[in-house]
């Protein structure tokens, strides 16, 4: 993939294409999968199904493209879960649920549970590699563990001196990307265990994203600017501010993805915006602004997930919608 260019022009086009507002975008479609807002969400690759964790209705499945309800997960029989991490493989055929120190692993065509695994500390971030194989997640103790999920049992452990907060892994499994409160953003190497990047970003890593093939990484920290890296070398390839006034108040990026190809990064912010890069030119593709429910509801619609591919663009918002958005014409 040819590397980001003109890293110093990519502010002065966010400011001109975020300077017209009134120009950003709406959802082309919207579901609702929760009345009361969501902890977190994952969605397909393909766009064809998502797992939430709901703020009182425990966790679900969604087929988005027939818009139903297929399955409700709970970790305890007639007790609802509250579900603060989820996660789906990459081709969509197996999901994973987090509450406390619990992970549940199911399968999206049954189901059914498949696994059980009770971490050592409180779980914050969970993801999972093609066919669920492996699960990487971020514990608040400051370890990273890499999970056999299917056999059980602990491949490798990565540290950090914080709280692991956001976690990412290529489908195939071989690296592995952990972002920690203590400012820091690590690559690893999961065959060997060898750390092969750390970048120090200033403070609490908030998001990370890792392009498919390993050699693209996405970051931000409270308050920092957010960054595209070169996994190989290290370097900074593109730096993305948000809205400066707003990340002085601790507004910023909330989710982000790449595409399959790499070719795109889907950025969503705390403040119910989503930005399309295009990464080999490093341009601002797209901007959209997702609708809000009623100011009287406790949960906002800060974006929580995103997914991008040729198939669409996928948006899950806090106050417990998904929404499809129109991808944008080529320019």
């Amino acid at each position: 993939m040819p590397r980001l260019r003109y890293r110093g022009s990519l502010a002065i086009l966010l400011c001109v294409a975020l300077s017209a507002c009134g120009r950003a975008g709406s959802p082309e479609s919207s579901l609702e999968v929760a009345t009361h807002g969501v902890h977190a969400a994952a969605i397909s690759r393909d766009g064809t199904m998502a797992a939430v964790g709901s703020l009182t209705q425990g966790a679900s499945l969604w087929k988005l493209d027939t818009r139903e309800r297929r399955f409700d997960w709970n970790h305890r029989s007639a007790a609802r879960s509250v579900v603060t991490a989820v996660a789906l493989s990459p081709e969509g055929g197996v999901a994973a649920t987090a509450e406390g120190s619990t992970l549940v692993l199911w399968d999206t065509h049954t189901g059914a549970a498949l696994r059980y695994f009770s971490a050592p500390s409180e779980l914050l971030s969970v993801a999972l590699t093609r066919g669920g194989e492996l699960a990487l997640l971020g514990l608040q103790d400051g370890t990273a563990l890499l999970v056999d999920a299917r056999a059980g049992g602990v491949k490798r452990r990565f540290g950090h001196e914080g709280a692991v907060l956001a976690v990412a892994i290529d489908p195939a499994g071989t690296r592995a990307l952990t972002g920690s409160a203590d400012g820091s953003a690590r690559l690893w190497d999961t065959r060997s265990g060898t750390r092969l990047q750390r970048w120090e970003l200033g403070a609490e890593v908030e998001v990370l994203a890792l392009s498919d093939d390993g050699t693209r990484v996405f970051s931000t920290a409270r308050r920092a600017p957010s960054r595209v890296l070169d996994a190989d070398s290290g370097q900074t390839l593109a730096q993305l501010p948000a809205y400066a006034s707003r990340v002085l108040r601790g507004e910023s990026y909330s989710a982000g993805a790449f595409s399959g190809d790499g070719a795109s990064l889907l950025l969503g912010t705390v403040d119910g915006r989503v930005l399309l890069w295009d990464t080999v030119s490093a341009r601002l593709l797209e901007t959209w602004k997702l609708p809000r429910r009623g100011a009287w509801r406790a949960a906002g619609n800060r974006v929580i997930a995103v997914s991008v591919d040729a198939a669409g663009l996928y948006v899950a918002s806090g106050d417990g919608f998904i929404h499809r958005l129109r991808r944008p014409s080529a320019r």
